[in-house]
């Protein structure tokens, strides 16, 4: 069995330095008002990952720490998570520790490597369960009281309810699109329009890939063909000479006469040779030029018809440009892009149906499932709630009885169970309220109208105790778990605990002697004179100490001889029933 062994608390509230030295069994954490008990559970409890308040670090201390040594069995899924984590284990046991910084910052560390503060809370679900005033108050939460009945149920809510989550969560994302679909339906039918206009537009143009570039290239050549049928001209004079004058020198020829007169002596030096060569290069290209302006000049066509037609073209893919792309390439993107989009949007009609149609099997799949929760929920809450009344009996509430009630509200929005059509949410259809009947002839009534701060803190005790015998953790904390319990009742409390200590670790901050005095051991909290918490302040009771702090307990005075007898009286009870 898992044990916390051992506690370190440094500058935590009251507590300058202090060791909490626990074992197995039942431990009590006694000490007069105001000695700083508490911190016990508050320590345990930033262990266990709880919430870093900088007001918990002590007056003039720069942090608060707290270390624990928690003895793990070999195996167990807390060994597996911690080493997951990367921590590793002294002799099976796990070294944890916190700080919170005056400034409010916090660490924490798991086998001596640093975790986030979420891996302590996962392990702390598995080794510890903590109960003091704050959970009473929960117990009185519908929420918590279906969690506790569910806890109890086991598989036979746990199954039917991971699938009710799983299709409750689908239902939500259907929902949301069919709504969204449904409630967009004239924004879309406008935004269809405009594509539709838009593609109708452009397929009524019909422009093809890269025709306004060539469309502008004609019409920059038909609006100055008489220009450049001139340049033309001129050119190819220059080169090839004009038939109309023969004394005209053209390019053609003076490069034939230099050809030629190289020609002549290039057998005489090769580099007059080369040259020669580039020269005749040189004609050939020229002769090759003046061919083409020659071309060029008999090709253009200075046609007004043609170019009114290409000026009318690009007017129309101009009307294009302006609303759809910068040039057509960006046009016949938008246009493709748009009617991608305009297929989507005509598809919504049929999305719609197949949406309606999931949402309505959703809708069913939930009803059945959450039949199934309230069934197996029904049959769980009769007998939790005749495990939590006999443990009731044994803590000085003989005639008290505890009933569940599982019910369901209408809706007509909801989902159909039992015949009736009710509200439904992620954890089912079911409200689930805890009653308590204090004695015969009282009506049942919730825990949270009916029951006293005493019958609560019995009640919250009475559940933990059933829970210990079908989900049990291995060590129970519990803080004022006897507030405004006395007499008998205590003593019946105190007797539980025990009972409850046999198959877990039991650690009980209290101010009752009668449930002190079952404890297997007694811690006993002390202030020092300057009003703080010391390495000696916390001590093991044994023999005469343990007497003298229960006569303390029992009377406010040590050394009443009352108050010893009466003390003595009940550490012999305890003993008797161990």
């Amino acid at each position: 069995m898992s044990v916390l062994e051992e506690m370190r608390i440094r500058s935590l509230g009251v507590i300058d330095d202090a060791v909490v030295e626990l074992s197995p069994g039942f431990t009590a954490v006694t000490g007069e008002t105001g000695a700083g008990k508490t911190m016990v559970v508050t320590s345990l409890g930033l262990l266990l990952g709880g919430r870093a308040d900088p007001a918990l670090v002590r007056i003039g201390a720069k942090a608060a720490v707290v270390e624990g040594r928690i003895a793990l069995r070999p195996g167990s899924s807390a060994v597996l998570r911690a080493e997951e984590a990367g921590a590793e284990l002294d002799e099976g046991a796990l070294l944890v520790s916190r700080t919170v910084s005056a400034e409010g910052r916090s660490r924490a560390f798991l086998g001596g490597r640093s975790v986030p503060v979420g891996v302590l809370a996962e392990l702390a679900d598995e080794l510890v369960a903590v109960h003091g005033q704050t959970d009473q108050q929960g117990l009185l939460r519908p929420a918590r009281q279906r969690e506790a009945l569910d806890r109890y149920a086991g598989d036979a809510v746990a199954g039917p309810l991971a699938k009710y989550a799983e299709a409750y969560r689908r239902l939500r994302a259907v929902a949301g699109e069919l709504e969204e679909l449904t409630t967009q339906a004239r924004e879309r039918a406008q935004e269809a329009d405009l594509l539709r206009f838009g593609l109708d537009e452009i397929a009524a143009v019909e422009p093809l890939p890269g025709e306004d570039a060539e469309l502008a290239a004609e019409a920059g050549r038909l609006g100055h063909a008489e220009a450049l049928a001139s340049a033309a001209a001129v050119a190819h004079a220059a080169l090839a000479g004009n038939p109309e004058d023969p004394e005209s020198v053209d390019a053609t020829t003076l490069v034939a006469g230099a050809h030629r007169a190289l020609e002549a002596v290039r057998s005489h030096d090769p580099a007059l040779a080369a040259l020669a060569e580039r020269i005749g290069e040189v004609a050939i290209l020229l002769g090759d030029v003046a061919g083409e302006l020659a071309g060029y000049a008999d090709d253009l066509d200075a046609d007004p018809l043609r170019l009114a037609a290409v000026e009318e073209r690009r007017a129309a893919l101009t009307a294009l440009t302006r609303k759809y792309g910068e040039d057509i390439a960006a046009v016949l993107a938008w246009a493709q892009e748009g009617s991608a989009r305009l297929t989507e949007l005509d598809g919504d009609d049929g999305r719609i149906e197949e949406l309606t149609a999931e949402r309505d099997g959703l809708r069913s799949e939930l009803s059945v499932l959450a039949q199934e929760l309230t069934d197996a929920r029904t049959e769980a809450a009769a007998r939790f709630a005749e495990a939590v009344t006999a443990e009731l009996a044994s803590l000085a509430m003989p005639h008290a009885r505890v009933s569940f009630a599982v019910g369901q509200s209408e809706d007509p929005e909801g989902v159909e169970v039992g015949g009736r059509t009710v509200a439904y949410g992620p954890t089912g259809a079911d409200e689930v309220e805890l009653l308590l009947a204090p004695h015969p002839g009282a009506p049942a009534r919730p825990i949270a109208k009916g029951a006293s701060g005493g019958e609560l803190s019995r009640v919250m005790l009475a559940v933990e105790v059933v829970f210990a015998g079908t989900d049990p953790v291995p060590t129970y904390l519990f803080d004022e778990v006897d507030a405004g319990v006395g007499g008998k009742a205590a003593v019946e409390i105190g007797r539980r605990l025990a009972k409850l200590a046999k198959s877990a670790q039991v650690v009980v901050v209290t101010h009752l002697p009668q449930v002190a005095a079952f404890a297997d051991r007694q811690l006993l909290v002390e202030k020092t004179n300057d009003g703080t918490v010391t390495r000696s302040g916390v001590t093991v009771l044994e023999g005469e100490d343990r007497v003298r702090e229960l006569s303390r307990m029992l009377a406010g005075q040590e050394d009443s001889e009352t108050a010893r007898a009466h003390a003595e009286e009940l550490l012999a009870t305890a003993r008797a029933d161990g």
